[in-house]
């Protein structure tokens, strides 16, 4: 139900942008992320800030595009959004000496200091890396091209999610006694 819900926003911009065209998508996913939001809220009686900043960025990048009638402003947001996140991750362990990942995840992982470490460095690389490509590929490339990167470009967190629970699992500390 949870990977229904993440990825209903995309598929429905997809299935918009391929049947109207940026505009009426940018509309959709505007309003399907607003929906996905509240059944969040409604499951989980919060928002993690992640999906807040994503929110916002979806509201104002997308009211911009609406408004000003320029595709522009809905293909730099991921971008944007990558970049402050890898920003803010790369301030915080460097500049603060805090690690956001652990604070955020640290009550459901239980990890050494130094897998948490390795993980937020992967994480700053990663926003860094995506936020380059969505650049790049925004910049250098047709609007339907950029539509369809957005689609099957999810293979990128698919693996990068994968690789790094490959990562963790043997750090796990297992709930089980010592035989």
């Amino acid at each position: 139900m949870k990977l229904v819900i993440d990825f209903f926003p995309i598929l429905l911009f997809f299935g918009a942008f391929k049947l109207y065209d940026i505009y009426t998508a940018t509309g959709v996913l505007m309003a399907a992320t607003v929906l996905q939001m509240a059944i969040i809220w409604f499951m989980e009686r919060r928002l993690q800030p992640m999906q807040k900043a994503t929110l916002v960025l979806i509201l104002l990048f997308g009211s911009l595009t609406l408004l000003l009638h320029d595709d522009r402003f809905i293909k730099w947001k991921p971008t944007v959004l990558y970049g402050a996140m890898s920003i803010a991750l790369a301030v915080a362990l460097w500049g603060f000496k805090k690690n956001f990942l652990k604070m955020l995840l640290g009550a459901q992982l239980d990890l050494p200091a130094r897998i948490w470490g390795h993980l937020n460095v992967a994480w700053i690389v990663y926003c860094l890396f995506m936020a380059v490509l969505n650049g790049y590929v925004a910049a250098n490339f047709t609007t339907e091209a950029w539509v369809d990167f957005k689609l099957w470009g999810y293979v990128f967190p698919i693996a990068f999610l994968v690789a790094q629970g490959l990562y963790i699992s043997p750090h796990l500390k297992s709930d089980k006694p010592a035989a």
